[in-house]
């Protein structure tokens, strides 16, 4: 049974600081051939890419609005990516969700898949 299973998200004051951690099983292949992303989805508004980093861990890229603030980090010993946020605004809140999609390896290969966490809330509030 595939799992992405997410934690660490709550209430926290603007400014304040948040680790989100998203650990996966059960996956037909092995963690490191997946690409690992985290999204947001706000009220009222669409699910957005907040982070990414490929399988290998080489190219990460984040949405300008948090570029400086928060940093992906994945672990393919532990099969876990990390969202480190800092600094965060009111505009930071929403359901996170963590998200493997085919690296390149398994694209070359033909491989598909992909799999979404059942999401964990963010809040930033005085």
């Amino acid at each position: 049974q595939v799992q992405l299973v997410e934690s660490g998200g709550g209430l926290v004051q603007p400014g304040g600081s948040l680790r989100l951690s998203c650990v996966a099983s059960g996956f037909p292949f092995i963690f490191s051939m997946y690409d690992m992303s985290w999204y947001r989805e706000a009220p009222g508004k669409e699910r957005e890419l907040v982070a990414f980093v490929t399988d290998d861990g080489r190219l990460i890229n984040y949405h300008d609005s948090v570029k400086g603030r928060f940093i992906i980090a994945r672990d393919n010993v532990k099969n876990s990516v990390t969202l480190q946020m800092n600094s965060l605004k009111p505009d930071d809140a929403a359901v996170y969700y963590c998200y493997a999609g085919p690296g390149a390896r398994m694209l070359r290969r033909g491989e598909r898949g992909d799999y979404w966490g059942q999401g964990t809330p963010v809040t930033v509030s005085l």
